[in-house]
């Protein structure tokens, strides 16, 4: 069974920093690119970092230039540091695969950006 916890989300103010990170179980975590993706109250799940079995990355513009994703396969875990976060950000972030038919979306991790 394909499980994705995602964690390290929180209520920051704006500018601030948070760094994500979801782990992965069920699937051969290195055969697969990964995503994060966020959905915000009322709107569709989008993507928002995407990284490649080869280490290659590739960002929404949203978040190109201030969100930065990594992945370690020896701990089947993605991470999504996230800085200069703006209250555009709120959102639930979520992991899954993205060169693959989706597996069952986890619980997600709820972001808040306000002052």
């Amino acid at each position: 069974q394909v499980q994705f916890v995602e964690s390290g989300g929180g209520l920051v103010q704006p500018g601030g920093s948070l760094n994500l990170s979801c782990a992965a179980s069920g699937i051969i975590f290195s055969d697969y690119g990964m995503g994060w993706y966020r959905q915000a109250p009322g709107k569709d799940r989008d993507f928002v970092a995407l990284i490649f079995r080869t280490g290659r990355t590739h960002y929404a513009g949203s978040g190109n230039g201030r969100f930065t994703i990594s992945r370690d396969n020896a701990k089947n875990t993605i991470y999504l540091q996230m800085n200069a976060l703006k209250p555009e950000d709120t959102a639930v972030y979520y992991c899954n695969v993205f060169d693959h038919p989706y597996y069952t979306w986890g619980q997600g991790t709820q972001v808040t950006v306000s002052s």
